[in-house]
């Protein structure tokens, strides 16, 4: 079994600058200009350290990470707004150009569709200018991405040992991700933020509505089966990834999917609104499905929307 590590990440003074600014930070995006990289640094849970560039040479804060995934800059704004780091998609855009030379001449479109990665990560925290930690003994001056250190050697958990220290005065369950579970293999499945949600269920379904297998990423969105404000939780298994129409109706209980993962239009879609010719023939239709089991729709939540929300009638 692999040990458990964490990874320290370079990053610049005004992405960490931004997201102080951000009140109520339970997420952040930690972008690649490019998306072709991808990360496999870290398994789910794991902490991802930030370090600045010179002149800092200091690690300010981290988070838990939570995936990989690539986006067309456009939705990586549209998912995350300002935990993406920059307080406009303009803003976001043109520091994204810094590091790609064909995005200076570009047009807003090709901009808009440039793929980035997205390294996602949940309850971010970050330190007091006094207590920054100081980049470890052994970070060379050409590493430009970051480094990852194994929790089982000296320095990785130093590195945690400092990081436990800052958070002990921290709210009890951020300090207890960080000290419950480290110096030992285990992890556990970490809580989602609304725009890591949406990039999971993206994914989940391989960037495809469920119901109608429609590829055009713009219009898919990812839905929750039981409402966050109706007590329903940012995890895969209460998502599914529909076209925005299919969305909308199933939000409104015109349109639902039974424990068996077939679908179902209510009648009150033709008695108001005398149409619907293309969502009855929907009807009795099997969904497509994540290929991870733990990400399938929950029967249970699937069973609660068709009783509270849906009306068949």
């Amino acid at each position: 079994m692999r040990m458990a590590r964490l990874f320290v990440g370079v990053t610049d003074y005004n992405w960490y600058r931004r997201l102080t600014q951000v009140a109520d930070l339970d997420e952040a995006n930690f972008w690649q200009p490019s998306g072709g990289r991808g990360f496999a640094a870290l398994s789910a849970g794991e902490i991802f350290l930030f370090k600045l560039h010179a002149p800092y040479n200091a690690i300010v804060g981290g988070g838990f990470f939570a995936r990989h995934t690539t986006l067309p800059l456009h939705l990586a704004w549209e998912f995350f707004e300002r935990k993406n780091g920059a307080d406009t998609e303009e803003e976001m855009t043109a520091r994204v150009a810094l590091y790609v030379e064909s995005l200076k001449t570009a047009s807003p479109l090709q901009r808009s569709a440039h793929p980035i990665g997205c390294v996602l990560l949940e309850q971010p925290f970050f330190f007091p200018e006094e207590i920054w930690i100081p980049q470890p003994a052994d970070w060379a001056p050409n590493i430009v991405q970051g480094k990852g250190y194994d929790l089982s050697e000296a320095t990785g958990q130093q590195l945690m040992n400092a990081v436990q220290e800052r958070l002990a005065g921290e709210p009890a369950t951020l300090a207890e991700e960080a000290t419950g579970r480290y110096g030992t293999p285990s992890l556990v499945r970490h809580r989602l933020g609304q725009g890591s949600f949406r990039a999971a269920v993206t994914d989940a379904y391989g960037r495809q509505c469920a119901v109608t297998g429609d590829r055009v990423l713009y219009v898919l969105d990812a839905a929750h089966i039981r409402p966050f404000a109706q007590g329903g939780e940012h995890s895969v298994n209460n998502g599914l990834l529909l076209r925005s129409d299919i969305h909308t109706l199933f939000d409104r209980g015109y349109v639902a999917i039974d424990p068996e993962h077939r679908v179902h239009v209510s009648r009150r879609l033709r008695e108001e609104f005398d149409n619907g010719k293309e969502y009855y023939a929907l009807e009795g239709r099997t969904i497509l499905l994540p290929t991870a089991p733990g990400d399938r729709p929950d029967g249970d939540l699937l069973a609660w929307h068709r009783k509270e929300i849906f009306n068949a009638a």
